[in-house]
């Protein structure tokens, strides 16, 4: 399927517009999906360019996808990235009918650190904003920075040189910040209540053994997960930023993820709908997280 796609901006908040790339048709139907996508770089790197790849195979999977160019670390350290993407949500939630229908279910996605931006979103939205996400979409996702699990040390990834070390260590800025659940979603220990997730890995991919704790404690916690680890080799996550992975059969399966993840949460809300046709969605009841000050 050729995906096509516009440049365009969005309204972020404080921080001004932030570039973005649609992709897919602009569609008024309420049951196409709206997609913000996040993409990878280890916080320190990436672009649009490097976002494309996950943002077609996400349009081929049916939505209509907004991958966004956040601000990115040394220069601007947690939670500015996540100040300036959760305004981009909140745009595209209040202003839906400008990509999609004006009830369209509206979802956050990304692959490595833009997986961790997609889950810190998460978490917010479920304190701030009950109801507003129908679900997350974590691919690779960059969720703990002590990295000291197997798939890690397996991947040679030391505290010496290593692009993701080095990523989270210019991401946060400072120590005391690691233990925030918005800038490290794996160190929550509130996950109760969070949108439905899809949380997808790979044999060789170094996150793997975070990303099966994440939607292992997701699932404990009563969120709605699917999952799986795809077959290796895949050159996960930096093959993520490739736009000639498309071929790999990986990128097939990934694809498939995607449309059985859209399919199950339209399922749920029409169950829902039909259950409760005239209940208002409603918040958890539990102490709101603060962002800390950088």
């Amino acid at each position: 399927m050729a995906i096509t796609w516009t440049d365009d901006t969005i309204e972020a908040g404080s921080g001004g517009p932030l570039s973005v790339r649609l992709y897919g048709k602009r569609s008024r139907s309420n049951a196409v999906p709206l997609v913000l996508h996040l993409h990878a770089g280890a916080f320190v790197g990436g672009s649009l360019e490097s976002g494309q790849l996950v943002a077609c195979l996400l349009a081929e999977a049916g939505a209509t996808v907004i991958s966004a160019d956040y601000p990115l670390a040394p220069a601007h350290v947690f939670p500015e990235a996540l100040r300036a993407t959760l305004g981009a949500l909140n745009t595209l939630g209040q202003n839906r009918g400008r990509w999609g229908g004006k009830k369209s279910p509206l979802f956050v996605a990304g692959e490595e650190a833009g997986g961790n931006l997609a889950a810190g979103l998460a978490l917010i939205a479920r304190d701030r904003h009950p109801g507003l996400l129908a679900g997350q979409i974590l691919i690779s996702p960059m969720l703990d920075p002590v990295m000291g699990t197997c798939s890690i040390r397996s991947a040679d990834a030391g505290p010496v040189g290593c692009r993701w070390a080095d990523g989270w260590h210019q991401y946060l800025g400072s120590p005391e910040k690691a233990a925030h659940p918005y800038a490290a979603p794996q160190n929550s220990m509130r996950l109760g209540g969070l949108a439905p997730a899809l949380v997808l890995t790979a044999e060789d991919d170094p996150m793997r053994d975070e990303s099966l704790r994440y939607a292992r404690r997701l699932r404990e916690s009563g969120v709605a997960v699917q999952h799986d680890v795809l077959t290796a080799p895949t050159g996960w996550p930096c093959a993520l930023a490739c736009p000639r992975s498309a071929a790999e059969p990986w990128a097939a399966a990934l694809r498939e993820h995607l449309v059985t993840f859209f399919a199950a949460t339209a399922a749920s809300r029409l169950s829902a709908s039909a259950i409760h046709p005239c209940r208002p969605e409603a918040g958890t009841g539990a102490a709101r997280e603060k962002f800390v000050h950088s």
